[in-house]
């Protein structure tokens, strides 16, 4: 069987949006150590393999909005896609303090295998996706862990990211769920302006109206909590654009 790079759902929806989940699965392909990076099934079900939550709640809120939606299918770790080609994490050695033993030796050759099997495949259906309507908004859907080995608890449910060379709907957004009584961080718990990554690819260098939502992964681990998240953001992110008239 032929093991895919991505997968995608409604892609005939109506919708100017465009839900991504660049880490949607912990999977590692078979041709790739015989499917292992060589490290602990329990670190494997951490957020250092993939975004807890996120493929569930991306699914759900593309729904919502009858927005078509992609997913990676690929764990982070075997390479990220949502890093830069050239971008020294693509390719993790360490993360939160475990050490990867199938990437500690990877070399530039083993890079651009992962890179042509599936981060390149990935990307070019999203921007296939991306260009399909000619006033496409994009917004990702990411999450984050609760606190990090050695580090303060993070206090926010929800995060909201966007580069400050199109604040067309970021801040807006940040109000939005504020006023919602959700507890937001603005570029937090991550910067919104990461040079290559995949809303600089398919957003900004498009002019394409853009965000990030971060949601604390402890909140939709459960199907019922990306049905509960869902259902609240797609109230919220139709009145943000309206407003944004972008």
């Amino acid at each position: 069987m032929t093991e895919r790079a991505y997968w995608t759902s409604g892609e005939d929806r109506p919708s100017r949006w465009l839900i991504t989940c660049d880490h949607a699965t912990n999977r590692v392909p078979g041709w790739l150590n015989g499917g292992s990076l060589g490290i602990a099934a329990t670190d494997m079900a951490r957020h250092i393999a993939y975004d807890i939550g996120a493929a569930g709640l991306a699914e759900k809120l593309a729904a919502l909005l009858d927005a078509p939606a992609i997913f990676s299918d690929f764990s982070r770790l075997v390479v990220d896609p949502n890093r830069g080609e050239d971008d020294p994490t693509v390719l993790m050695r360490l993360y939160d303090g475990t050490v990867i033993p199938a990437n500690k030796h990877a070399d530039r050759g083993e890079r651009e295998h992962r890179l042509d099997r599936l981060h390149r495949p990935y990307h070019g259906a999203l921007e296939r996706l991306a260009s399909r309507h000619p006033s496409r908004c994009i917004c990702a859907i990411h999450s984050f862990t609760p606190q990090l080995r050695g580090r303060p608890p993070r206090p926010w449910q929800v995060g909201i990211l966007y580069s400050h060379r199109d604040a067309r709907l970021g801040p807006s957004m940040v109000q939005a769920c504020r006023d919602e009584g959700w507890v937001t961080g603005e570029n937090q718990p991550y910067s919104g302006d990461l040079e290559g990554d995949s809303l600089d690819r398919h957003a900004l260098r498009h002019g394409r109206p853009n965000m990030l939502i971060e949601l604390r992964n402890d909140l939709i681990a459960t199907e019922a909590g990306q049905k509960e998240w869902a259902e609240r953001l797609a109230r919220v992110i139709p009145r943000v654009l309206v407003a944004a008239e972008a």
